[in-house]
């Protein structure tokens, strides 16, 4: 397996393919449409809260970690009655999101001590970069298709490497779009750690957008694409390894920057809708109605009495009225689970847990 290169040694113009550029340009317009959309929402952290969300279980799929988003909201709101360790790794993929996210709007670098945090609170241990040889990635046979570098010190200066191309603009004269195709093959290439480097990589490719000021918060997730085409994913991984088809892997990445791009402004403006519906209906039609409410029922697809609480600082009392009104104005609905009830968000609900159309008996 030859040595991995330093990505600012390909030749940026090999990119100026008339297939790879009319890719870049549509994937370009949505992600701008994408960033508009989500600017018009007007409590960023709904969007943050929800789409992550989505996001975590796709990536998390793609490692075999399989939970449905009942599970997941279930966990969210009532974690002391879940023992689902699925839904709970999810979890902390959105926080380790979180954080290379704070981290990102800190700094306006991503860093190899950034990513080691990212990954240290993915699988809850710090651990670092691989230090021990024996890491090989194998196929579905058990066959070893790929040996990462096994030289902890060769890793460091890979790393090190890494982070210059991605901090330093003037190293690879390229568009972001082509260089995030670029560092998600190199990264998943040094394959860094000895657990999570998938799941790390793809938060990588978020962050790298949100860096370079394509997007504002992290809303743009690309799992849902790698888990439909799993199998091309992992091929043109190891043909730009074996045969440098390095053309044929940024077309797969732009497709699925535009595709998933297209699929987040729908669920957006899904979200938008049920947001301003539940606005003025419940304005309308309750004394209560504040603000702070409806970012409540928006940001936690499943709410709590606890929840309300918190976020409107009222007594509990006070937000038990609040929920059970709600729940009898169609709003929400109730769930009983041990001695804790927990309330759905119906509308938005159904924009994140579309159920199949069933075909109609003639």
């Amino acid at each position: 397996m030859p040595a991995i290169a330093p990505l600012e040694h390909l030749k940026a113009g090999r990119f100026d393919t008339p297939e790879i550029l009319k890719k870049l340009a549509s994937s370009s317009r949505r992600l701008a449409e994408l960033k508009g959309i989500a600017a018009s929402i007007p409590n960023q952290g709904i969007l943050i809260n929800t789409l992550a969300l989505q996001e975590a279980k796709d990536s998390s799929e793609i490692e075999n970690i399989v939970t449905t988003h009942d599970e997941l909201f279930k966990d969210d709101v009532l974690p002391e009655a879940f023992a689902n360790p699925a839904a709970k790794e999810v979890l902390r993929y959105r926080q380790a999101l979180r954080v290379g996210f704070e981290q990102v709007r800190a700094t306006g670098l991503i860093t190899t001590n950034h990513i080691v945090t990212i990954q240290a609170e993915l699988e809850r241990n710090s651990a670092g970069l691989r230090k021990l040889p024996g890491t090989a990635l194998k196929d579905g046979a058990g066959r070893t298709v790929y040996t990462p570098p096994q030289d902890p010190a060769e890793i460091v200066a890979l790393m090190g490497g890494l982070e210059r191309f991605i901090n330093d603009p003037g190293l690879f004269d390229a568009d972001p779009l082509i260089k995030m195709a670029l560092i998600h093959h190199q990264f998943e290439s040094i394959h860094p750690f000895y657990d999570g480097n998938g799941r790390t990589g793809r938060i990588l490719n978020v962050l790298y957008l949100v860096k370079e000021g394509l997007l504002d918060i992290p809303v743009l997730y690309l799992s849902s694409h790698i888990v439909r085409t799993k199998a091309d994913y992992y091929r043109l991984l190891q043909t730009v390894r074996e045969n440098d088809t390095w053309e044929e892997w940024v077309l797969y990445l732009l497709s699925a920057v535009e595709q998933t791009a297209g699929q987040t402004l729908a669920t957006i403006h899904a979200i938008k809708a049920a947001l301003f519906d539940y606005k003025h209906r419940i304005r309308e039609g309750y004394k209560f109605y504040s603000q702070d409410l409806i970012n409540n029922l928006f940001t936690h697809p499943y709410t709590k009495i606890e929840f309300v609480q918190r976020d409107l600082k009222v007594s509990r009392l006070t937000a038990t009225k609040y929920l059970e009104a709600l729940t009898e104005g169609g709003f929400v609905q109730k769930h009983k689970i041990g001695r804790g009830n927990y309330y759905v968000n119906v509308a938005l609900s159904g924009v994140l847990q579309p159920q199949p159309v069933r075909p109609t008996t003639p």
